[in-house]
């Protein structure tokens, strides 16, 4: 009896070892290309390349450079509008296709999930000649609608799947009991439905509003004049000649444009756990 609890206290700690050991490992994965990144945006003057050093002399003057001198507040405000525009109309999209999918049986259902499985399968370089070429048929090259309305579309077939799978984890006594009391299908919908299916709304926005924000091929491709890029293309042009390369300014447009993520994260982060695990518990 005693051999057997000292393996059992063995094995309790060499699985809490490992387990903590993983943790460590990965923060400091994790951690170390953000802290070279803020190390370098508060580095006094233009560097060379990127470093982690703590010592000497801190600075906001890239800062001020990035608003003075380039056209950093235009990407800005267009990234930000395109995510914003792809959050708000995808999740709508999704959240409308989830139900519907998870709750009704029409004609053509279990074909246009599984075409919407081979959409997902595409790469985006695929795609990318067929998207210039219907730009330029429609006059949308270098236009914000256009690139919008990819990654809406781009967005809505795995996640359309994923939020199906949340709503079949809803009982349908819900809807039942409620068709009872007389309440019509949209009611259902909007008030016993969806607040219960909100965890999965959340990351869904979340998702849909990283989207532009981290993007640098579509972007690159469909959009031209240098007021109208985005943050990733415009940034990537400050270390794109290895001659004249900004990395100050680099890092410090990299931090800012990080800062709507995490604000929306932690406004929405109650709900992630919960959304993220139950997702894919029916399908």
């Amino acid at each position: 009896m005693k051999g057997f609890l000292k393996d059992q206290r063995t094995t309790r700690f060499f699985t809490k070892f490992f387990t903590y050991l993983f943790l460590i490992l990965l923060s400091v994965i994790i951690l170390y290309p953000i802290l070279i990144t803020a190390s370098s945006a508060f580095k006094p003057g233009n560097i060379a390349a990127f470093t982690l050093e703590w010592t000497g002399d801190w600075s906001f003057d890239n800062f001020s450079r990035l608003f003075n001198e380039t056209l950093y507040l235009d990407w800005y405000k267009n990234t930000l509008i395109i995510a914003i525009a792809t959050m708000i109309l995808q999740v709508t999209i999704v959240t409308f296709a989830g139900y519907t999918y998870s709750r009704y049986r029409f004609k053509g259902r279990k074909n246009s999930l599984v075409f919407f499985l081979i959409i997902q399968m595409v790469p985006t370089m695929a795609a990318l000649t067929a998207f210039y070429v219907l730009a330029m048929l429609l006059g949308a090259l270098d236009q914000y609608w256009f690139l919008t309305l990819i990654y809406i579309g781009g967005g809505i077939p795995m996640n359309t799947w994923l939020m199906k799978g949340y709503f079949d984890t809803v009982p349908r006594d819900l809807d039942e009991s409620a068709k009872l009391d007389g309440a019509g299908h949209f009611r259902i919908f909007a008030q016993i439905i969806l607040p219960l299916v909100r965890p999965m709304i959340a990351v869904q926005a979340l998702w849909a509003f990283m989207g532009p924000f981290g993007d640098f091929l579509l972007a690159k491709f469909l959009l031209r004049t240098p007021e109208n890029l985005t943050i990733a293309v415009g940034l990537q042009s400050f270390i794109s000649n290895p001659q004249q390369q900004k990395v100050a300014l680099f890092a410090a447009g990299a931090i800012l444009a990080a800062l709507p993520i995490c604000l929306l994260f932690f406004f929405l982060q109650k709900n992630f756990v919960s959304g993220l695990t139950a997702g894919g518990t029916k399908g």
